[in-house]
């Protein structure tokens, strides 16, 4: 067997383990937004669904958007643990090409490769549908966030930004609801 061949199996083990999703093949290239707006994109957003993850493991997830300097926004992301703790972590994103700026990159590392964060579809005062991907050879990783204002979000509109993720290829029936139960977050406003 050669050796990217065991590096991709091993890879799947991982993300398997960790109920990451990912598919055999190339990364979904969904349209993004038309028109967006970073800066009408900043504030904070609250997690309502989004494909599982090796990295979020918590409930009452935030995402917070800042103008961190031009070209350049600032993020905060914050979920309560089961344990009673908040996890944060900082990052910063940026568009690829200034001619599709709802294609952005973002990194939380110095030195690790930035992952995709494609703003999908938007209003800016209600919903946000995200989409990003990762490819590790024949297979691919598959993010996805829909985001709104508030903690709740009606169930036509999530059935709306779910219908679009599908036609692109994108496996909704992965995703998984956060919790946004408003005593259970309350630890997040301390």
């Amino acid at each position: 067997m050669q050796v990217f061949q065991v590096l991709s199996l091993t890879l799947l083990s991982v993300m398997a383990a960790n109920a990451q999703v990912f598919v055999w093949g190339k990364c979904p290239k969904p349209a993004v937004q038309e028109n967006f707006d970073a800066t009408q994109y900043l504030g904070t957003w609250y997690e309502i669904t989004k494909l599982p993850t090796i990295f979020q493991k918590g409930e009452c997830g935030t995402a917070t958007y800042s103008d961190k300097s031009p070209g350049v926004v600032g993020v905060l992301n914050r979920e309560l643990l089961a344990n009673g703790t908040i996890n944060a972590i900082v990052g910063s994103a940026k568009a690829t090409d200034p001619t599709v700026p709802a294609k952005l990159e973002v990194s939380f590392f110095e030195g690790s490769p930035p992952g995709d964060y494609w703003v999908l579809s938007t209003d800016y005062t209600g919903h946000a549908l995200v989409f990003g991907c990762s490819q590790f050879g024949p297979v691919s990783a598959q993010f996805s966030w829909i985001l709104s204002r508030e903690p709740t979000m009606p169930e036509e509109t999530l059935a709306d930004l779910q219908g679009i993720l599908a036609s692109a290829g994108v496996k909704v029936d992965k995703m998984v609801a956060t919790d946004q139960d408003l005593a259970l977050c309350a630890a997040m406003e301390q």
